[in-house]
């Protein structure tokens, strides 16, 4: 199986977030298990699965659907981070490295975004 979505840099970069927040939240308190950790996770996990399922998509509309989803995702990471950081379960340098990678993350999105976009409706991939 071709999967069009491993090409892609945006989705590399957003695996390697997710794999940071995992390891991070395992510092988050033990009765945060299934309250902010499970949805920080979730949130980190939901940003390149967006992109996978969009990037498997038939048409260049859905792919960038699921590319505003992927935004989405990480706007609703970056709230819960800074709830996290609030509660100082976050230190403040851990927060700027996070959200320096939130950044890069939604630049690169925004750039596919247009990229996809400015060209004719057609197959993608």
């Amino acid at each position: 199986m071709e999967k069009p979505h491993k090409k892609l840099d945006v989705w590399q970069v957003a695996m390697d977030l997710a794999i940071e927040i995992y390891r991070i939240t395992e510092s988050f308190p033990k009765e945060e298990k299934y309250g902010l950790t499970n949805q920080v996770r979730r949130a980190a996990v939901s940003v390149p699965s967006n992109i996978a399922e969009g990037a498997a998509r038939q048409t260049k509309k859905e792919f960038v659907n699921y590319l505003h989803m992927a935004q989405g995702s990480l706007s609703e990471l970056d709230t819960q981070l800074e709830v996290a950081r609030r509660l100082a379960f976050l230190d403040g340098k851990i927060w700027e490295d996070l959200d320096k990678i939130l950044e890069r993350v939604d630049k690169m999105l925004t750039g596919l975004i247009r990229h996809q976009s400015a060209h004719k409706p057609s197959p993608h991939a």
